[in-house]
């Protein structure tokens, strides 16, 4: 297992643009993170801002030039929507399809049809999983909820038993699982391999997905004993649409860039020599923009044209799924370049220097400062790609799984105990009609132990691979 007492590369080829001292940048680090923070948690700030604004205090502070500073953050900035921004684009368009052709509704009420009784939890957070691997986690959210309510009333099921296995398959996939932002934000800064991080990531994903769904529900339906709010239970039409595409079709459609990804990764493995066709196609393929828009384009035939979409329909989805996702760009593309901050400052040297003696796991430190962050401002994104930004340069001489396990470190890491600070917190609040309370003690406990049991496979796997 890789760990901080080795030499790794900390800084750009252009080396630091400060020659501030280890307790200067220390000070400048705590400082711009705090800053952050707290104009995120108490001022309200939007993210973006936020980060950009930390960014040039942690310059400022660390005595870098302010043109330099600047110049960081702006390249960061533009290098991470570069390279995540068009993925992030292609992942919205794929789920937006998904809900308006109903293809959605398709998996749901296909796997329901299918499971009774003691059954229902896991279908609601295999429903969850297969569902969230395109959507971001509050268009999840608002998709599933009426769902959940739906099940648990007409069944006369707990609320719990249903909504916390697919709130965690919802959280697993956000966490650890790209095309989400904030795995593929920490892939672009930490260089890892996306198809092996995929891989890995679907690994972890599962038994976590499983201990912290259906199993921890029985212990949050006996801590949390709620109803659905009868004013949010929808009531749906007697009446099924007309045109909605099948279920074999759809789950194939949504799986296609997940698979796609995967034979790369298994074709990188086994062939292992970029001079051979099959590898270099695997390459082609399999590379996360040509599997997001080979799905994308493929679900306008499987999903929009089967619920009877026009180009007109067609058209005006893919602008629709465009617009929620500004807010985020900007946030991800603000994280790389508070990241790149960071790196030409030289607070990575500044680390390895401190941690020469040390024999603290590599991925331990990343889980543990994208704790801190998360605990902070509230954010799994922020913490993902605030806390990459700053384990970045430990991935140098690392493997390739390493590298990857040091993504999913962050991953695990951002989503632990969800609280008052974070939008995800009330949105589970309203929807399940439970009191701060009632909430802290089912999807807060949820999160942490998604976090936890995550950096457990998580050090497992890399005693193996």
């Amino acid at each position: 297992m890789s760990t901080l007492s080795v030499e790794m590369l900390a800084a750009g080829p252009a080396g630091p643009i400060t020659s501030a001292g280890h307790a200067q940048l220390g000070i400048a680090v705590l400082a711009g993170i705090a800053v952050i923070v707290l104009l995120i948690t108490r001022f309200r700030l939007h993210a973006f801002l936020a980060l950009t604004v930390g960014s040039l205090v942690l310059g400022a502070a660390a005595g870098a030039p302010l043109d330099k500073a600047i110049a960081s953050f702006t390249t960061g900035l533009g290098s991470t929507v570069a390279g995540v921004g068009v993925l992030i684009a292609l992942g919205a368009i794929l789920g937006k399809l998904l809900a308006d052709s109903g293809g959605a509704d398709q998996i749901v009420d296909t796997i329901l049809a299918k499971a009774g009784g003691r059954a229902m939890p896991w279908a609601m957070v295999l429903i969850a999983g297969v569902i969230g691997l395109p959507l971001f986690f509050e268009v999840g959210i608002v998709l599933l909820i009426p769902v959940v309510l739906l099940v648990a009333k007409r069944g006369g099921h707990s609320l719990m038993r249903i909504g916390i296995p697919a709130l965690a398959g919802l959280s697993v996939m956000h966490g650890l699982v790209p095309p989400h932002p904030g795995p593929l934000a920490a892939i672009d800064a930490i260089g890892a391999n996306l198809g092996v991080t995929l891989a890995l990531g679907v690994l972890i994903a599962v038994p976590t997905a499983v201990i912290a769904g259906p199993l921890f529900a029985r212990v949050a339906a006996r801590w949390v004993d709620i109803t659905p709010p009868e004013k949010l239970v929808p009531q749906r039409p007697s009446a099924e649409l007309e045109r909605r595409p099948g279920f074999g079709v759809t789950v194939a459609t949504v799986l296609l860039p997940v698979v796609l990804m995967l034979v790369k990764a298994l074709v990188d493995v086994v062939v292992d020599d970029p001079a051979q066709h099959v590898q270099r196609v695997a390459d082609v393929i399999g590379s996360p923009l040509i599997a997001l828009l080979a799905a994308v384009l493929v679900g306008m035939f499987t999903l929009g044209r089967a619920a009877g979409f026009g180009r007109d329909r067609l058209a005006s989805t893919v602008e629709k799924s465009l617009v929620p996702i500004a807010g985020i760009l900007l946030i991800v593309g603000a994280g790389g370049g508070f990241k790149q901050t960071l790196i030409d400052v030289g607070v990575g040297q500044m680390i390895l220097d401190f941690s020469k003696s040390w024999s603290v796991s590599a991925l331990l430190l990343a889980w543990l400062i994208a704790v801190g962050i998360r605990l902070a401002t509230g954010s799994a994104t922020v913490a993902t790609i605030s806390a990459a930004g700053l384990v970045a340069p430990l991935a140098a001489d690392m493997s390739t799984t390493h590298a990857a396990l040091l993504v999913l470190s962050v991953g695990a890491g951002s989503l632990f105990f969800s609280h008052v600070n974070d939008a995800g917190f009330w949105m589970v609040k309203e929807y399940f009609g439970m009191d701060v309370g009632q909430t802290l003690k089912s999807w807060s406990v949820m999160e942490t132990i998604i976090s936890v049991v995550g950096l457990g496979f998580v050090m497992l796997l890399s005693l193996v691979v």
